[in-house]
C-alpha cells in the first residue's frame, strides 16, 4: 500500500511539473517554430458588435496581404491570427492564451474597449506590445506596451467640445449618453470638462435598464438643433425613430465612432431619418481620391461595403505602422520572442516614430505620445445629410 502510495504520489508530481511547462509556454509565447511574423487579435467576429471585429479582422488582413506580396519584412512574411470575443472581456484570457500559443509576437489588441481592458493587463505581464485600432477608453494605453490609432475617448470628447466651441456659441445643444457604459460616460466626461461656458447644454442620460425608450430624453431635447451623442449605433438608431416629428428636421445628430455602421444596420433605414447624422472620424470612407481611396477600392472588392468603416481602416493603418516600425528596426529573425520585439516596438513609439503612409486622420504624418495616445487630425464625417 505504501508502495503504491508513493507510485501514485510520483505521478501526481511529474503531472504537476508538466502542467507548469504548459502554462509557461502559454505565457511566454511560442514563437520558436514561427515562419512568419504572427500578429495577434481579439474582436467581436459574431455577437451585436461584429461589424466592428469584421471590419478589423478584413482590414488587417488586407494589410497583411499586401504586405506579403510586396515580398513581407526581409523576406519575411506575416500572419495574422484573428480570435472571436464577442464584445465579452471575460473571454479574453482564452483567446490571448491561445493567440501566445500560436506564436504571437505582437497584436492589435482587442477591438473594443471593455475586452481591451483585460487584454492591456494580460499583455503588460508578458511585456506584448499592442497597438489598438479601435478601443478608445482612456486606460487602455495605461501601460508602457499599449498603444491606440484610434483617439481615446477623451480625446475624442476634447475634440467635439472644440467643434462646438467654434459652431454653437451663444447656443444651445443637447446631449444624449450612456452613464453606465465607460466609453459613452469617459467621452461625456471629456467633453462637459472642455466645452465653453458661452454654451449651454441640455444634459439627457440613460442606461441598460431603460435602453428601450426615449421618449423623456426626447421631450427635453426637442427644442436643440445640435445633439451630441457619445453612444453607439445601436440606441442611437433608436432614438432617431423614435424622434421622428419631435426633434426638428434641420436638426444634427453628432456621434463619435461609435456611429459608424449605423447606415448599415439589420432592419433600420437611415435615411427615413430626416435630420442630418455626422460624426466625429479619423476616416472618410467616401473619399474618391488619395490612399484612402485606393484601400475602399481594394476593401469593397474583397470584402464588400457591409463592413467597411473607421475600424477596418484603423486596422489597416495598424498593421502597415507595425511594419514600418519593425523595417526601420531592420528585424530580421522570423523567431523573435514577443518580449523583445515589445522592447523595440514600445521604445520606437515613445521616442517620435512617425507613420508616414496612413489613410486614417487628414494625410498627415501620425505620431504617438508616450502615454500610448495618437497624434493625428480629426474629421466631421457627415454619414447622411438632410432627407428632404
Amino acid at each position: 500500500m505504501k508502495k503504491m502510495t508513493k507510485v501514485l504520489s510520483l505521478i501526481m508530481v511529474v503531472a504537476l511539473i508538466c502542467a507548469c511547462f504548459v502554462g509557461c509556454g502559454a505565457k511566454n509565447g511560442n514563437t520558436a517554430n514561427n515562419k512568419e511574423f504572427v500578429i495577434g487579435l481579439s474582436g467581436p467576429l459574431t455577437g451585436p458588435a461584429a461589424i466592428y471585429g469584421q471590419g478589423v479582422q478584413n482590414g488587417a488582413q488586407l494589410a497583411v496581404d499586401e504586405i506579403n506580396a510586396a515580398g513581407g519584412l526581409n523576406g519575411i512574411n506575416f500572419k495574422l491570427e484573428a480570435t472571436d470575443d464577442m464584445h465579452d472581456a471575460t473571454k479574453v484570457s482564452t483567446n490571448y492564451s491561445s493567440l501566445m500559443e500560436k506564436g504571437m509576437q505582437v497584436s492589435l489588441g482587442c477591438v473594443t474597449s471593455a475586452p481591451c481592458e483585460e487584454w492591456k493587463n494580460l499583455s503588460h505581464e508578458d511585456n506584448v506590445f499592442f497597438l489598438t485600432p479601435s478601443a478608445t477608453n482612456d486606460e487602455v494605453p495605461k501601460y508602457d506596451n499599449g498603444f491606440q490609432m484610434c483617439f481615446a475617448d477623451g480625446n475624442q470628447g476634447k475634440y467635439v467640445a472644440k467643434y462646438v466651441n467654434d459652431n454653437f456659441k451663444g447656443q444651445t445643444i443637447g446631449i444624449f449618453y450612456k452613464s453606465d457604459d465607460n466609453y459613452s460616460a469617459g467621452i461625456y466626461k471629456q467633453f462637459k470638462e472642455n466645452l465653453s461656458s458661452e454654451v449651454k447644454l441640455i444634459e439627457t442620460v440613460f442606461t441598460d435598464a431603460g435602453a428601450t425608450s426615449f421618449d423623456s430624453q426626447i421631450n427635453e431635447l426637442k427644442d436643440c438643433k445640435f445633439i451630441f451623442m457619445p453612444i453607439y449605433y445601436t440606441p442611437a438608431s433608436l432614438f432617431m425613430k423614435q424622434a421622428k416629428g419631435i426633434i426638428a428636421n434641420d436638426a444634427v445628430y453628432y456621434g463619435c465612432d461609435g456611429f459608424d455602421g449605423i447606415d448599415a444596420i439589420e432592419g433600420f433605414d437611415l435615411n427615413t431619418i430626416p435630420q442630418q447624422v455626422s460624426m466625429l472620424s479619423h476616416f472618410n470612407s467616401k473619399a474618391t481620391e488619395g490612399k484612402a481611396a485606393e484601400f475602399i477600392k481594394n476593401y469593397t472588392a474583397k470584402y464588400g461595403a457591409e463592413t467597411l468603416n473607421q475600424f477596418g481602416a484603423s486596422a489597416y493603418d495598424c498593421v502597415y505602422a507595425i511594419f514600418q516600425a519593425m523595417k526601420e528596426a531592420d528585424i530580421k529573425d522570423v523567431t523573435i520572442s514577443a518580449s523583445d520585439l515589445c522592447d523595440i516596438l514600445k521604445k520606437s513609439f515613445a521616442d517620435g516614430f512617425k507613420f508616414k503612409d496612413g489613410i486614417t486622420g487628414a494625410g498627415n504624418d501620425i505620431s504617438w505620445d508616450a502615454n500610448g495616445y495618437v497624434n493625428k487630425d480629426a474629421i466631421k464625417y457627415v454619414v447622411k445629410d438632410y432627407t428632404k
